[in-house]
């Protein structure tokens, strides 16, 4: 069964259901990325801080203390298993548009890398690997330009779905 190009060409009720969900998946997904910059956590010393404490600073403006293996397990355990479901799903929508096959492998394998290394890394950093603190920044950015370009184009997809479909021929 051929999927390719087939969100364009679902009905016009499916495909703004589609959107709706892509648009609160969107929301959602930034405003994790809001909280992530309202932690300190966007920048490599930051991610560092977060995770690690900050109690030898004693000119910091907010006392972080390092967080404990409870807490580390459960950030990842929830941040992994709902980002896969956020990939998965939106991986599906990526693989029903009228794109490149190469492209859309990257698109829906990447984030799950991404996912692995980024909260794989927290955990290292965590544990003391302090370098890991490089990997997060580097494949948190990764998998957000994913996201960010997959959304985009299965909304396009969806709103400008006669012109778009057209495009690409496989």
């Amino acid at each position: 069964m051929n999927f390719n190009g087939l969100l364009p060409e679902l009905p016009k009720s499916i495909r703004l259901f589609i959107g709706a969900f892509v648009i609160v998946l969107s929301v959602g997904y930034f405003t994790g990325l809001l909280f992530v910059s309202e932690t300190s956590t966007a920048s490599v010393d930051g991610i560092e801080e977060n995770y690690l404490g900050n109690e030898s600073d004693e000119n910091a403006d907010v006392m972080k203390f390092k967080k404990s293996e409870r807490q580390m397990l459960t950030i990842i355990h929830t941040h992994i298993l709902s980002m896969s479901f956020i990939f998965f799903l939106l991986g599906i929508l990526v693989w029903l548009t009228k794109l490149p096959t190469k492209l859309k492998v990257v698109l829906t394998v990447e984030p799950f890398l991404s996912v692995l290394l980024t909260f794989g890394g927290i955990y290292f950093l965590w544990s003391g690997i302090t370098w890991f603190k490089y990997i997060v920044i580097v494949s948190g950015i990764l998998m957000t330009t994913t996201y960010t370009v997959s959304a985009m184009i299965v909304l396009y997809q969806l709103t400008f779905s006669k012109q778009f479909a057209n495009t690409f021929n496989q």
